[in-house]
């Protein structure tokens, strides 16, 4: 897979887009329960990052799929979705473990020419 893959990059897009949703639904869940304020902004956002979520879930396995990951990594990485800040870590984790199949692929083959 090279990093120019529409899969990948649809993955590191909604990684974010679900990691700013969620700490936005944070955010919003606060002002509501803490303050009594923002239950539309609960609604709105909770319906935005649920959408999202539900997007990266299936890029997300979709992209473990064709790399091969095993089961808890794939679960690992959606799971990463559902806690604040975790998909933007996870997201770089993955990355760099693509940058290096990557750099190990151009070797080997570099090698062998």
């Amino acid at each position: 897979m090279n990093k120019s893959n529409p899969l990948l990059t649809a993955y590191r897009v909604l990684a974010y887009v679900t990691g700013v949703g969620l700490l936005l639904l944070c955010a919003s869940c606060i002002a509501w329960y803490g303050f009594g304020v923002g239950q539309v902004a609960v609604a709105v956002v909770g319906t935005i990052h649920g959408w999202a979520f539900m997007a990266y879930a299936v890029v997300a396995f979709t992209l473990g799929n064709k790399l091969g990951w095993p089961m808890g990594k794939m679960a690992w990485v959606i799971l990463a979705g559902t806690i604040p800040t975790c998909s933007f870590i996870v997201e770089r984790k993955v990355m760099a473990g693509i940058r290096a199949q990557l750099a190990e692929d151009e070797a080997k083959a570099l090698v062998s020419a």
